[in-house]
């Protein structure tokens, strides 16, 4: 490992539990650790970037926001897959659907991430690479869902580097390949997982509605993603126990 703290985080490697649950937003984090997680600690603030470690059912997990966009998400899944020694990384954040029969409030798994980003230029492979989630997490998170009745999805997302973009008919032509919905990390997240050999997941709610036009409010987004979260620290825990 390298040297830590890191100018991103301001902790050490036994600050961290073996799965970290990393939403985009850092009230987000602040939400799950002080709802769900049992003697919740605040072992990151840098920048403003929330990282909490506490338990949950026995299990030791922690949650740190990622911030907005896969060089933020690249940034942080990188030191604390490389630096920090987490062994898990669930990305647990809002999408825009983009199928009829894909709602909002449903849940998303993202089993590989399609994207408009040139991230993968740095690993200088000599062809395209396609970023997919872990198996074992993703059947882990599916068996969570079952178990919690949720409505979900499994298929192919879209990581974007743009949230407005100049292509009006962008979304169209994703949606015509059959991808689900669009988020800004999966990828970066998933390609980094990939280079160290580490397990990556992004689950999802749909927050907002491109095709229908139906959204939620941003407050709505903080804090009422409550299925999402319960099914994420379930598969934390199903993890510890493999």
């Amino acid at each position: 490992m390298a040297n830590y703290p890191t100018p991103h985080i301001n902790a050490s490697p036994a600050d961290f539990g073996k799965t970290v649950l990393m939403p985009g937003d850092p009230l987000r984090a602040k939400f799950i650790a002080e709802t769900y997680l049992d003697s919740p600690v605040l072992v990151n603030n840098v920048r403003g970037i929330q990282g909490y470690t506490g338990t949950y059912n026995g299990v030791r997990v922690s949650v740190m926001a990622s911030g907005m966009g896969m060089p933020s998400m690249g940034i942080y899944s990188y030191e604390l897959y490389n630096i920090f020694g987490v062994e898990n990384i669930m990305r647990i954040g809002s999408a825009g659907s983009l199928q009829e029969d894909v709602h909002v409030r449903d849940l998303v798994f993202g089993m590989a991430a399609s994207t408009n980003s040139n991230y993968a230029r740095q690993f200088g492979i000599p062809g395209t690479i396609a970023p997919v989630a872990d198996y074992t997490m993703l059947r882990t998170a599916v068996a969570a869902a079952e178990a919690h009745g949720a409505r979900y999805h499994v298929g192919n997302i879209l990581s974007s580097d743009t949230f407005y973009d100049d292509d009006a008919g962008a979304n169209e032509k994703w949606r015509r390949m059959g991808v689900m919905c669009i988020e800004m990390e999966a990828a970066a997240l998933y390609l980094n997982a990939a280079k160290a050999g580490k397990r990556a997941l992004a689950l999802l709610t749909i927050s907002d509605h491109l095709v229908t036009g139906e959204a939620t409010t941003a407050e709505e987004r903080q804090t009422s993603f409550t299925q999402m979260m319960e099914v994420a620290l379930d598969t934390a825990v199903r993890l510890e126990q493999m």
